[in-house]
């Protein structure tokens, strides 16, 4: 019916090794960095000092010498001088610079902070297509975290709960123990319950049983806790049934004009389980600080700082537990709706930290906060050349790098798992995801937890570098620019939410400051005309234009640019080889529906 032959497929031609070009591309920049940075060679060069002092070409310097890593990711090169220069860069190159000049190992800290956020980020929004807004507040968490207890805040609280006791500290022990235990035991029996399995006298039982069992932990407590005889306590009970009273209606009205509900009913008592185990850790945790109170002289500058490693942990844990928290509610919405609870949501935790002056200390902030003691480590960068007051910096830079490299690890393994293709089914069409079989709410509370966790554990290393932390340190803006980033490297790429990170950071705190303070005594430049005040103009500008030029981002991965750049790709193949053009040659086009007028090959029982 064609006149096609053979194909030849087409074959990309393959790019030049560019091994020795990246080489000498990193003994150039590697060299021009280190001179850049040395203080006494600088001022030994004269004029040639004086351009390397300036604040454009610096930041110029450091952006070219960072493309060294992208540049070994990209380029056609030998294995090993991938490896050579990558290594290199941030082993030896950067730490030598760093030595001169502590900034600079403070902004590469910064990068990899911000580049593992946006990993998180990228997983909630790149892959689970979740527009999450609200993220900072997860950094938030795990920066409280260690923050509190490694600074003399741990103190206050505790001389506080020593002075205002409130309860017995075995018997809230004992209660919270055991709340705990029922609602992580119930909730994890709710889960492998199903709704089409479940009778409705079983589905309508649970949560009954759960609002009788609340009525009979309010009356416990309320015997434990010293204020119990107020008149707010039994309006607090009220006030407690109250939305579960309108739950337990919505459903019997639903159920009674002929709508399912079982489906319903199973998720109402695993929110009251979950809010149960909540309720559970929360007294433990002020049990263990009632107990502890009588030590609150000997905590004077916080914990011991050994436990660092234990809290590495433990942020990572609170924050996966707030991001269910937070996934919980917004489970349903999608869209411009999802992304205005969850901005809701993330500032709640921002004005909580404002407001509860006893643990964060308020506006005024935390500090001073302590770091992780390595003594090992700091007779390792003695030897090496670094100051005392160096040491923790370095220890801080190499601790990130294994941080990135263990989330990057995390991702790479996710993706190519069976929940990373969920995320990008439920992300593609949550309907037909869910015809599949993709358990949505389990689904989206997974990429909600794990986008939490690497903002948490960050949050905890970036308190110990600042040694300061306060609400304004989380606020919305943080969460745009980590966005950004996301966005501007490229959605659903994990190279590129890297890229992105790196060149957000590096043009908010070195490329547009250098330019502002580069021409801020330039007479023909008006003040209010200067780049270092409209930074966020310049940054915003610089967004629309991607946006527009290259909207995939600037290293975005190949599912991406096919989704959008479809059409684009949608070529008849037939005028690039051997087989018959529809628009020339002999070959016969028929019209749908008509029989061709030479038939060679007659169909099946023909004669």
């Amino acid at each position: 019916m064609t006149a096609a032959t053979s194909m030849r497929p087409r074959v990309a031609p393959s790019a030049p090794d560019r091994t020795w070009l990246l080489l000498l591309f990193f003994l150039v920049t590697s060299g021009v960095l280190l001179a850049s940075h040395n203080t006494e060679m600088v001022s030994r060069l004269g004029v040639l000092g004086t351009v390397l002092k300036n604040p454009i070409f610096e930041a110029f310097v450091v952006s070219l010498f960072l493309a060294n890593v992208l540049f070994a990711y990209l380029w056609r090169a030998a294995p090993w001088a991938k490896a050579l220069v990558g290594l290199a860069s941030l082993l030896l190159v950067l730490p030598m610079a760093g030595r001169e000049d502590t900034s600079l190992l403070d902004l590469s800290i910064q990068i990899m902070i911000f580049a593992a956020l946006a990993l998180g980020l990228n997983i909630v929004v790149g892959l689970a297509g979740l527009l999450d807004l609200g993220y900072v507040a997860f950094f938030a968490v795990g920066a409280y975290v260690w923050g509190i207890f490694a600074s003399p805040r741990f103190a206050e609280v505790l001389k506080y709960f020593g002075e205002n006791p409130g309860a017995n500290a075995l018997g809230t022990l004992l209660l919270g123990m055991v709340t705990l235990v029922a609602g992580l035991g119930g909730y994890l029996a709710l889960q492998k319950r199903r709704a089409d399995t479940t009778p409705a006298t079983a589905a309508w039982g649970t949560p009954l049983a759960l609002v009788a069992g609340l009525v009979v932990w309010f009356f416990v407590a309320r015997g434990l806790f010293t204020l119990g005889d107020r008149r707010w306590s039994m309006s607090a009970l009220w006030l407690t049934l109250l939305p579960v009273a309108v739950g337990l209606l919505l459903a019997f009205v639903n159920q009674r004009r002929g709508r399912e509900v079982r489906g319903s009913l199973l998720n109402f008592s695993r929110v009251l389980t979950a809010l149960a185990a909540v309720a559970g850790l929360t007294l433990v945790l002020r049990a263990v600080v009632l107990l502890m109170s009588g030590q609150a002289g000997s905590l004077a500058t916080g914990i011991n700082p050994g436990f660092f490693w234990l809290f590495l942990a433990l942020s990572i844990a609170a924050a996966a537990i707030v991001g269910v928290l937070i996934g919980l509610p917004v489970l349903k919405l999608k869209g411009d709706y999802l992304a205005i609870i969850t901005l809701g949501l993330g500032e709640v935790i921002r004005v909580l930290a404002n407001n509860l002056d006893l643990y964060s200390a308020g506006s005024q902030g935390v500090t001073p906060i302590q770091s992780a003691p390595v003594p090992v480590f700091n007779s390792f960068a003695g030897a090496l050349g670094f100051a005392p007051d160096q040491h923790n910096l370095l220890f801080l830079y190499l601790l990130v790098l294994l941080v990135i490299a263990a989330v990057l690890t995390v991702n790479v393994r996710l993706d190519k798992s069976r929940i990373g293709r969920a995320w990008i089914a439920i992300r593609d069409d949550e309907i037909a995801a869910q015809a599949m079989g993709v358990p949505l709410v389990q689904t989206k509370l997974i990429a909600f937890a794990t986008g939490a966790s690497f903002a948490g554990v960050m949050g905890m290393i970036f308190a110990a570098k600042q040694t300061f932390i306060s609400p304004e340190s989380f606020n919305f803006n943080q969460s745009i620019g980590v966005l950004s980033m996301v966005i501007l490297g490229g959605m659903g790429s994990f190279p590129g939410v890297i890229l992105g990170a790196a060149v957000v950071t590096l043009l908010n705190l070195r490329v547009l400051p250098g330019i502002g303070e580069a021409t801020a005594n330039v007479p023909w430049i008006p003040q209010q005309a200067n780049p270092g005040q409209l930074q966020r103009l310049i940054f915003g500008v610089i967004l629309v234009a991607m946006m527009l030029l290259r909207p995939e981002g600037l290293l975005p991965s190949r599912r991406r640019t096919l989704e959008l750049h479809h059409d684009d790709n949608q070529e008849d193949d037939s005028g690039h080889g051997d087989a018959g053009d529809l628009t020339q040659g002999k070959a016969e086009v028929f019209s749908p529906g008509l029989a061709p007028t030479k038939n060679a090959n007659p169909t099946g029982g023909a004669k």
